[in-house]
């Protein structure tokens, strides 16, 4: 997915759980389901951001350098104005852009 060109909304709004369950017929199951891809969202827009603030990094610490780099300010605003992982994963699952499986149980020894 797209962090730049994600629709999700950028603050909290009320959602019904009832539109949750009617994919996987279970709320902490869905929950579940979100919350992991959250997580996975997170950790690659952390790798990004990283990786492009990485350029403008000095083995120099200057303090006045820190404060007159303009390209990185506008990086870190950038990304702070994105939508959070949770919006972004609420939207994929509620549009069915989501992928998930059930494993099989085991089967019984006696």
């Amino acid at each position: 997915m797209s962090f730049k060109n994600s629709t999700a909304e950028k603050t909290t709004i009320t959602r019904d759980t009832v539109t949750f369950e009617q994919e996987t017929e279970n709320l902490y199951e869905a929950i579940v389901m979100m919350s992991k891809r959250s997580n996975q969202m997170s950790v690659d827009l952390k790798e990004e951001l990283t990786q492009k603030l990485q350029e403008f990094a000095s083995t120099t610490d200057n303090l006045e350098e820190i404060f007159e780099n303009r390209e990185q300010i506008e990086i870190s605003r950038f990304y702070e104005r994105l939508p959070k992982p949770v919006a972004m994963a609420i939207e994929e699952f509620l549009e069915e852009k989501m992928y998930f499986r059930r494993t099989e149980e085991a089967p019984k020894t006696i």
